[in-house]
């Protein structure tokens, strides 16, 4: 089978031929169909110390399945997060990790919709806006962010906003269901909101608590890291609280689990659309990269083996 590596920190992403490999206990072996490319993975090959396998996202059939395995079987298909190689033709999900993709949806629809929307859906309920109060997303135009601004109007804000890099993203995201779409550049990102969804992190921070209005509550839930002020929040009476989805799929399977099946129910009722910004084949798995970096994506980029 195909399958891509990399040999040192920030080095060329390479396409080579490896074994399919063999699903272990409570593992299943899986023909991928798409593959998510997300912006962790996207930092940790330039950033990690040694090189890790690119795992992440996908979707695809179920090829075998190992010992224990009782939820599925060959033929169904499937998505879930995958912790080896995961930029491959084949690869081994845990049991545990996947959950089935249901009639009516392709496999592409998984990668970009159930990863990326857990997401967002749990940063938006770790928030915990009031009904009709605003909220502001920024990257809103990521793989993650284009779908909290979605889901920010489908339950109940009155107000959504989208903050961006770039200013031709602005219509993109007004398509969503954003009221009013922001530069991270711009002096003020007008009117004080309620709620900040932050995914970007970094030197964003500052605006970005700066544009909560008082009481007001950011959650981060980006890997950039990035500083808050104690007197920027004690002058507002501000929070910000930080969100990471591997808690809870490990710590409340039950919440987990509740969240999918409400995405799905968005999905089957078109209140929420994931879009997916390209497809590359696994030999362009660098261009894919690229998309991510350089912030040119609208939506979810996948990779399709």
């Amino acid at each position: 089978m195909r399958r891509v590596r990399y040999d040192s920190p920030g080095g060329p992403l390479l396409t080579e031929r490896a074994d399919v490999p063999e699903p272990g206990p409570g593992q299943l072996l899986v023909r991928c169909a798409a593959i998510g490319v997300t912006l962790p993975v996207v930092r940790k090959v330039r950033e990690a110390a040694e090189p890790i396998p690119l795992g992440g996202e996908l979707a695809g059939e179920v090829a075998a399945v190992g010992a224990g395995v009782t939820r599925f079987r060959t033929g169904d298909r499937v998505t879930g997060l995958c912790f080896g190689h995961g930029y491959a033709e084949y690869a081994v999900l845990d049991e545990a990790m996947a959950s089935p993709v249901p009639q009516g949806a392709t496999e592409v629809d998984a990668v970009a919709l159930v990863r990326s929307g857990l997401v967002a859906l749990g940063a938006l309920s770790a928030a915990r806006p009031e009904p009709g109060g605003s909220v502001l997303v920024t990257a809103a135009a990521s793989g993650v962010g284009h779908l909290a601004v979605q889901l920010a109007r489908s339950r109940g804000a009155g107000r959504v906003v989208g903050a961006v890099s770039d200013p031709a993203k602005a219509r993109f995201v007004r398509s969503l269901g954003a009221d009013d779409c922001v530069r991270y550049a711009d002096d003020s990102w007008g009117y004080p909101v309620d709620r900040v969804l932050d995914g970007v992190g970094g030197d964003l921070l500052t605006p970005a608590v700066a544009a909560l209005a008082p009481h007001g509550r950011l959650v981060a839930y980006s890997s950039g890291g990035g500083t808050v002020r104690a007197y920027d929040l004690l002058v507002g009476a501000k929070s910000v609280i930080g969100f990471q989805m591997a808690l809870i799929a490990r710590g409340r399977p039950e919440l987990y689990e509740r969240w999918r099946r409400e995405l799905w129910r968005l999905f089957g009722e078109g209140s929420v659309r994931p879009v997916v910004h390209a497809e590359f084949a696994l030999e362009e798995a660098a261009r894919a990269h690229a998309a991510i970096e350089t912030r040119s994506n609208l939506g979810k980029v996948v990779l399709r083996p």
